[in-house]
């Protein structure tokens, strides 16, 4: 069952191979969306500062009856801090909104902020300054494990050159018609573990012919083949969602897919538009 399984970050330390994305789910059905999927056997929550609902998810965590040290939350440093102090203060602040003693992981949200993604400014020294605050915060006890969010190459290298403590994860945009593949291979070969949002490419490989016919031939969901697809690349899925029905069929990946159609799916034509979702900057587009 894939909600027992785990991969070992870098650190040692054990993380879920599935986590329960919360991007869009409001503070008030935060609360809910934790317990549900707790109930149903997740065990790791993906929150962000950017997001608005800590205090929900916290509050999810705190109250879903499970104990807490079996339960991994992340949550990440908003892409706009981009100093020492900043970043001291923003973990403090999550720490708080939360009301959690710890938290399993903290992640820089992007190595930019995102009003100048596509600025060629590369904020190298402030990613610097913010992760020196991760590690204190992570050699204090607050944080598990730290990581990196939206990092390229050159931003990983810009931490690496530097650091005391590695990054122990990289989150990106990564699913079928659209996985960064030297970007991937880099990562594992510096073990950092990838994790991969908006697995179902934020609902646009429901609308792909050629992925619906694969799933149906597994007789599986879209999402559920999507959700899979990562799992076999040895990626870290986070699909998003506070329906339970959803949160239940997400987790029920009992099958694999064969190495053919693991090669059609992994060299399929990228998507070129995500729809409502392209005014983000993680899906190409700009800011609006």
């Amino acid at each position: 069952m894939i909600l027992k399984e785990t991969y070992k970050l870098s650190n040692g330390l054990e993380i879920p191979k599935l986590g329960l994305g919360t991007w869009f789910i409001s503070d008030a059905d935060a609360v809910k969306a934790v317990k549900d999927a707790v109930d149903l056997g997740y065990r790791h929550i993906d929150t962000a500062q950017a997001y608005q609902n800590e205090r929900g998810v916290g509050e999810g965590v705190r109250t879903c009856g499970v104990p807490r040290e079996e339960l991994f939350v992340t949550t990440k440093l908003a892409a706009e801090v981009k100093s020492y102090d900043e970043a001291v203060a923003a973990i403090e602040g999550s720490l708080a909104t939360m009301g959690l003693d710890y938290i399993d992981m903290m992640i820089i949200h992007s190595p930019k902020p995102w009003m100048e993604f596509h600025e060629e400014d590369s904020f190298a020294e402030g990613n610097r300054e913010a992760w020196k605050a991760l590690e204190e915060a992570y050699k204090a006890g607050k944080l598990k494990a730290i990581g990196l969010s939206n990092f390229q190459k050159e931003d990983v290298e810009n931490i690496l050159e530097t650091c005391t403590v590695k990054p122990m994860v990289n989150q990106i945009l990564a699913h079928i018609s659209n996985t960064p593949k030297e970007l991937i291979d880099y990562c594992k070969a510096q073990d950092i573990l990838v994790e991969a949002y908006s697995p179902v490419a934020h609902g646009e490989l429901m609308k792909n012919d050629a992925v619906t016919k694969m799933a149906d031939k597994y007789g599986v969901s879209v999402p559920q083949l999507s959700i899979r697809y990562c799992i076999e690349l040895g990626l870290l899925p986070l699909p998003k969602t506070a329906n339970p029905a959803h949160m239940k069929n997400n987790a029920d990946l009992d099958f694999e897919i064969s190495k053919e159609d693991m090669d059609v799916l992994y060299n399929m034509e990228q998507i070129k538009d995500y729809g409502d979702a392209s005014m983000f900057p993680v899906y190409g587009g700009k800011l609006k």
